[in-house]
């Protein structure tokens, strides 16, 4: 959401598209999501077509003109795409960077060498939690997953004692850390802090991940006791190259973005003075935009050319890694529309209005929001910017950490329990070659236990800060 939306919902009185009333409205909200539900689950429909046609649908039980509920989406769309599609580029062109090198490889095989016995599941968890920072989740299984198996079946180890610690660290990485797309698209659509919900999604990840993953794994270990399939062991990328980039180089440059969008948050809480030379020097530094570009520039000279990539194949590796983003753009972009629309019909102003009577916290309602969607769709991301335009009016009077905090709320409550309608619970079936109920019983209850343990501590932490 733009910051004249912002203001535009703390202004008195908001001046929405339509005149509908409370009951109207969230009759017309239940039949936009239900719509949106119904096109991705019993329609097989592609995310962005539903949420297009539920975003018009939701117009049109509002009582909202055609033309005006189409501009409201067209928008949403723009403005979203505008404000985190040339981040998720960057993002998918680093992860690209990164697997294509060996890079990725390196840091596997590196810690890999000094974990052995109970500290394999600890040392699966930092890697999948260090690779997934910059890649997409099912980049990160699909790079990981060899590995698993690998280290399963070589050093005799129970699938779901390894399996699961990696996959742990890469859906906390998912839904709780920048810049992965659907906490960009909440941080857009409730104006927080890139950096202070960067800093507060590790400090929840850390715990978060350590009980779903390497704790959790020893239970899923004893319900689900299946040997690594041989026919899933696919060949890993580095396989064919004659060098890699070194394991300092690669892992610096992966943490640059990190590193450089923290030191701006710390720097603005430190100064607090806009006119401040060296803040200024930090909010453009720090900015994710020139953050993620320096990566990408530095991962040139530290993953591309140690592995012997000319300058002939760098535009190839770009377009490559540019091609699979083509859907997420969209989905987010619709989604960003589907917000909008929730905006300009009333809906956010009737849940600030509503809200203001219940006993229930505003971090708990978006997670709640998001838990709901996340059930329906199966899609996190969907859940995420749906939700994230639901409860956006509710950051109007929130401090930065609370706005922050709200954003993770929303990203806890969309990896609530993946069952048959994600296609990552499908993913991860194939690869570890289960049955579905002992997905349901590893990689859903490990979701599950992310979602719960990663709400629970925002809600602890809102009492704090």
């Amino acid at each position: 959401m733009t910051r004249l939306s912002v203001e535009l919902l703390a202004a008195d009185p908001v001046e929405p598209i339509t005149s509908a009333g409370h009951a109207q409205l969230g009759i017309a909200v239940l039949a936009g999501i239900a719509v949106i539900v119904l096109l991705i689950t019993q329609f097989k429909l592609h995310a962005f077509l539903s949420l297009t046609i539920g975003s018009l649908a939701l117009g049109a039980f509002a009582g909202a003109p055609l033309d005006k509920a189409i501009a409201s989406f067209t928008t949403g769309l723009g403005t979203t795409v505008a404000g985190v599609g040339v981040l998720i580029a960057l993002g998918a062109i680093l992860g690209k960077m990164l697997a294509d090198s060996g890079g990725a490889d390196q840091i596997v095989d590196t810690i890999l060498a000094k974990a052995g016995g109970r500290s394999m599941p600890w040392a699966m968890v930092l890697i999948a939690s260090v690779i997934g920072l910059p890649l997409f989740f099912e980049v990160g299984v699909v790079l990981l997953i060899p590995v698993v198996l690998m280290v399963a079946k070589r050093g005799n180890y129970s699938l779901m004692r390894i399996g699961i610690p990696a996959l742990a660290g890469l859906s906390v990485m998912h839904g709780l850390v920048p810049p992965h797309p659907g906490p960009l698209v909440a941080i857009d659509a409730v104006q927080a802090n890139l950096g202070v919900t960067l800093a507060l999604g590790v400090l929840v990840a850390i715990p978060t991940v350590i009980i779903a993953g390497p704790l959790f794994s020893r239970y899923a270990a004893r319900w689900v006791d299946v040997p690594a399939p041989d026919k899933m062991i696919p060949q890993r990328p580095s396989e064919d190259l004659e060098k890699r980039p070194g394991f300092g180089a690669t892992l610096t440059t992966i943490l640059l973005p990190v590193v450089l969008m923290l030191s701006k948050a710390l720097v603005d809480i430190v100064i607090d003075d806009p006119e401040n030379t060296t803040q200024r020097v930090f909010d453009v530094i720090g900015s994710p935009l020139i953050a993620l570009l320096a990566s990408v520039i530095l991962g040139i000279f530290t993953l591309l050319r140690p592995a012997g990539f000319g300058r002939d194949r760098l535009t190839p590796l770009v377009e490559k890694g540019l091609a699979p983003i083509a859907g997420i753009l969209l989905i987010v972009g619709a989604g960003g529309g589907f917000k909008q629309t929730l905006i300009d019909t009333g809906v956010g102003a009737m849940i600030l209005d509503i809200s203001k009577d219940w006993s229930i916290p505003a971090l708990l309602l978006a997670w709640l929001i998001a838990v709901a969607i996340r059930l329906a769709t199966g899609s996190a991301t969907v859940a995420t910017v749906s939700a994230a335009g639901l409860v956006a009016p509710l950051a109007a009077d929130m401090s930065t950490t609370h706005t922050a905090l709200l954003v993770l709320a929303i990203g806890a409550g969309s990896l609530f329990f993946s069952h048959v309608n994600d296609a990552g619970f499908w993913l991860v079936k194939e690869y570890f070659g289960l049955s579905v109920g002992q997905t349901l019983k590893t990689w859903s209850v490990m979701e599950t236990i992310i979602s719960v343990v990663a709400g629970g501590l925002v809600l602890l932490l809102s009492l704090i800060i």
